[in-house]
């Protein structure tokens, strides 16, 4: 597969699974550029969170807009994307998308990717959750966003942190249908 990948980084912890999607669409996936907008809690928590700076994190990307910026290409159905990825998806993402609450980059690309029948993956990283999150879930599932949680597998005996971001990297990869080796498969 080709094309451009919106990745989108929200204020929700959890900062490393954008960023580690950036660079695995590098390592993976020659064919497919990505488009980074972060929020401004999501360059926070890269501060807080990694030794990357907001600026590293950027570079990891072929392109990336300001999260105010709703005259960006990607606030419209007219620029062509394989589609989007939030990771991590904050509550506050989770329900600007489940509503359709276009006030900022990152949600009105959402709605657009949703809109134009495109895939979105949501990569919601709360816990515990209570009722409100998992109808926002259900909602953003109702209208065509995919909800994968980093729930770890540990059938692939994961030895590092790494080993358990690089699963969540690799089945959001699955949804994209992008080849990978990021964590062995199950062989039953």
């Amino acid at each position: 597969m080709s094309g451009k990948l919106i990745v989108g980084i929200t204020g929700a912890s959890g900062v490393i699974y954008g960023i580690r999607l950036l660079e695995a669409v590098r390592k993976y996936a020659e064919n497919v550029s990505a488009h980074l907008v972060m929020s401004p809690a999501g360059g926070k928590n890269v501060l807080i969170e990694t030794g990357y700076t907001v600026d590293q994190v950027k570079s990891l990307a072929e392109d990336a807009s300001d999260h105010s910026d709703l005259a960006a290409a990607i606030s419209s159905g007219s620029c062509v994307t394989m589609g989007m990825v939030v990771a991590p998806c904050s509550i506050r993402t989770l329900s600007d998308i489940a509503h359709s609450n276009c006030n900022n980059l990152l949600a009105r690309a959402a709605d657009v990717t949703l809109k134009e029948r495109r895939k979105l993956v949501l990569v919601p990283r709360e816990t515990p959750l209570h009722k409100g999150h998992i109808k926002l879930m259900a909602k953003a599932a109702d209208i065509g966003a995919v909800i994968l949680p980093p729930f770890p597998a540990f059938y692939h005996r994961p030895k590092t942190i790494d080993d358990i971001i690089n699963h969540t990297i690799g089945k959001i990869f699955d949804q994209f249908g992008l080849e990978h080796d990021l964590y062995d498969r199950w062989r039953g």
